[in-house]
C-alpha cells in the first residue's frame, strides 16, 4: 500500500513536491492531505480529487508521514512536535528550525521511534544529508566548508561576469525568482549559517547556536573589488566554514576572497557546493542546484521515498552530538582592505603606522587608473595575521577622516 502523504505548507516547494508525488505516480506514495491556510486559494486542478483540502494542522496528521515546508521557528517547532507525539514520521526542509532546535527534535524523533528527515533543509537538491551521514561515516570529518545560499552567489557571480553593481544583481535576482521581496537572510547570512549548523551536526557531530557562529554581509561588495580580486587571480564568494582545530571550533559565514583556482570560484549562479574534510579520505565535494522548487522538492521525495522503502521498519539512529567547549571565528588569515578615498597626501603613511602598531605587514598596495581626487578607490593586501589583530587595526582606519566610503575587508582564503 502506498505511503499516505500530508503536506504543510502550498507555496513554491510545496507545489513542487505535490507535483512529483502526482506525477511519479509509483505506488509508494499517494498525497492525501493539503495544508495552507485560505486553501480557497490555494487549490489546483492539477490534484487529484481525493486529496483533503484542509486549513487544520490536526488533519494532516491522518496521514502516514507529515512534510512540512511552511519555514520559520512558531508554529513549526509546535506542528513537528505534535506530528512526532502522535507516531508519524515527518520530512522537512525547515532550515531555520532544524538548526535551532534539530537536536531537540532528533531527540524527540528517537524517543517516539519515528524518522525526521531534513536532506531538503541544506543544498536543494544536493543529498549533502545523506552523502555525510552515511556515504561517508567512515571517515572523521574534521572541516566542512563551501557555497550554501544560491541567492548570494547568483548576485556575485553577475557582478562578477557581467560588471553589475551590487543594488543592479540583487534586483535581477529578484526579477528571476532566485531572491525574495526581503532578501536580508540570504544577504546577511543567516541562511547559510543555519545551513552550516545543520551540516556541523551530520558530518562533526557537533551542536552549534546558530546566534554564535559570526555571520558577515554581502552588502558592501562593489563592482570595483571584483576589478581588483581579478588582480590578484582571485574573485570574490559567500563562503561558510567550520573546522575543528585541536580542541577548539572555528566557524565564519560571510564574503571571502578566493583563488580562481579554487573549487569555489566556478560555482556560478544559483549552484551550490559543499566540500567535506576528512582524516583519511581527505576532500569530498557534493555540487548541485541549492535553490528552487523542484530542486528542493527532490530532495524531500527522496527522503519520503527511504521511508516507504523502508515499509514501517526501525528509523536509524543519529550518532552523538556534543556542543563545542570553545567556538570562535577565523583566527589568522590574509586579507584584502578595499578603501574609497578623498586623495591627499599621507593616506598610506597613516595606514601604515596602524598596520605597524599592530604587528600587521603590508604586502601591496593595488590602484587601478581612473578614480578622481574625490572618489578614489584603492586596495593594501595585507599577510597573514591574527584576525583580532585585523578587528582592532580596522576600528582605528574607520575613523580615519579621508573615507568615501566604510572601507572593505575580506579574509583571503588558500
Amino acid at each position: 500500500m502506498a505511503l499516505s502523504v500530508g503536506l504543510l505548507g502550498f507555496g513554491t516547494v510545496g507545489q513542487s513536491v505535490a507535483r512529483l508525488i502526482v506525477e511519479r505516480n509509483d505506488g509508494l506514495l499517494a498525497l492525501t492531505h493539503i495544508f495552507n491556510r485560505d486553501i480557497a486559494r490555494k487549490r489546483v486542478d492539477w490534484v487529484p480529487p481525493s486529496v483533503v483540502w484542509t486549513e487544520r494542522v490536526e488533519d494532516v496528521l491522518d496521514a502516514d508521514v507529515v512534510v512540512e515546508v511552511v519555514g520559520g521557528l512558531d508554529p513549526a517547532r509546535r506542528w513537528h512536535e505534535a506530528a512526532l507525539d502522535a507516531g508519524r514520521p515527518i520530512v522537512t526542509a525547515n532550515k531555520q528550525l532544524m538548526a535551532t532546535h534539530g537536536h531537540a527534535l532528533l531527540a524527540r524523533a528517537a524517543q517516539r521511534g519515528v524518522d525526521l528527515l531534513f536532506e531538503a533543509a541544506v543544498g536543494g537538491g544536493i543529498p549533502v544529508v545523506r552523502g555525510l551521514r552515511e556515504g561517508i561515516a567512515g571517515d572523521r570529518l574534521t572541516t566542512v566548508s563551501g557555497i550554501l545560499n544560491g541567492t548570494c552567489n547568483y548576485i556575485l557571480t553577475r557582478m562578477e561576469s557581467a560588471g553589475l553593481a551590487f543594488d543592479a544583481a540583487l534586483a535581477e535576482a529578484q526579477a528571476h525568482g532566485f531572491a525574495e521581496a526581503d532578501p536580508t537572510d540570504d544577504l546577511e547570512g543567516y541562511d547559510a549559517r543555519a545551513k552550516l549548523c545543520i551540516l556541523a551536526r551530520v558530518g562533526l557531530g557537533l551542536d552549534l547556536s546558530p546566534l554564535d557562529v559570526p555571520c558577515e554581509s554581502i552588502r558592501s561588495i562593489s563592482d570595483d573589488d571584483f576589478v581588483y580580486a581579478r588582480r590578484l587571480q582571485a574573485t570574490i564568494r559567500q563562503v561558510s566554514r567550520v573546522a575543528i582545530v585541536d580542541d577548539s571550533v572555528q566557524a565564519r559565514v560571510g564574503p571571502a576572497l578566493v583563488p580562481l583556482t579554487s573549487a569555489l570560484a566556478r560555482v556560478i549562479g544559483s549552484q551550490n557546493l559543499i566540500v567535506a574534510g576528512g582524516t583519511y579520505g581527505r576532500e569530498t565535494t557534493f555540487a548541485g542546484y541549492g535553490a528552487g522548487g523542484f530542486p528542493t522538492a527532490v530532495a524531500v521525495v527522496s527522503d519520503l521515498l527511504a521511508i516507504a522503502r523502508r515499509a514501517g521498519g526501525a528509523p536509524a539512529a543519529w550518532p552523538d552530538t556534543s556542543q563545542p567547549t570553545s567556538l570562535t571565528g577565523l583566527q589568522v588569515a590574509p586579507y584584502y582592505l578595499r578603501l574609497v578615498v578623498r586623495d591627499q597626501p599621507g593616506i598610506i603613511a597613516g595606514l601604515a603606522s596602524i598596520f605597524a602598531t599592530h604587528n600587521i605587514n603590508i604586502d601591496a598596495v593595488l590602484q587601478e587608473p581612473g578614480g578622481t581626487k574625490e572618489r578614489l578607490p584603492f586596495v593594501i593586501t595585507l599577510e597573514a595575521c591574527p584576525t583580532a589583530a585585523m578587528d582592532k587595526a580596522l576600528v582605528e582606519i574607520q575613523t580615519l577622516p579621508f573615507h568615501v566610503t566604510p572601507p572593505l575587508c575580506l579574509p583571503v582564503l588558500a
